[in-house]
This record gives C-alpha cells, structure tokens and sequence, in this order.
C-alpha cells in the first residue's frame, strides 16, 4: 500500500535524508521517499499492518527531527 504524508517542520535537507535512511530500515516497509522541498514522505508499505508500521515511522521520525510533524 503507498500514502503521501504532508510534512510540518522538517527543517533541513540531511533530516529529510536521515529520516528516509531510519524509516527504510522498518520491517514491512517496501520503499520510502522524503522530500525536503515537497514537505511530504512517500511510503509504500505492507498493508495487512500499515497502522503498526505507521506507528514506528512516527516514532522513527520524532527521534531524527522532534519538532516534524507527520499529518496523517
């Protein structure tokens, strides 16, 4: 399954960068995108546990940038 999620307060490219890298590295996820300059993440994902995997891309990203917001 692939959602876009709009992104608030992602602050610098290298975040964007590191948070595609941590979130690639969640079990059931296929392929990640974040893009700085288009304020959104792409994720394809198992869809039998997409909410399960959502909740640690969340927490993922809270520890790489803290102040990111994923709007759901």
């Amino acid at each position: 399954m692939k959602k876009v999620f709009k992104l608030e307060d992602l602050d610098c490219a290298n975040c964007a960068a590191k948070m595609e890298r941590a979130v690639a590295k969640i079990d059931g996820v296929n392929e990640v995108n974040v893009s700085f300059m288009g304020q959104r993440m792409t994720l394809d994902a198992d869809e039998s546990r997409f909410e399960e995997i959502m909740e640690k891309v969340v927490k993922t990203c809270k520890k790489v940038e803290p102040d990111c917001k994923i709007i759901r």
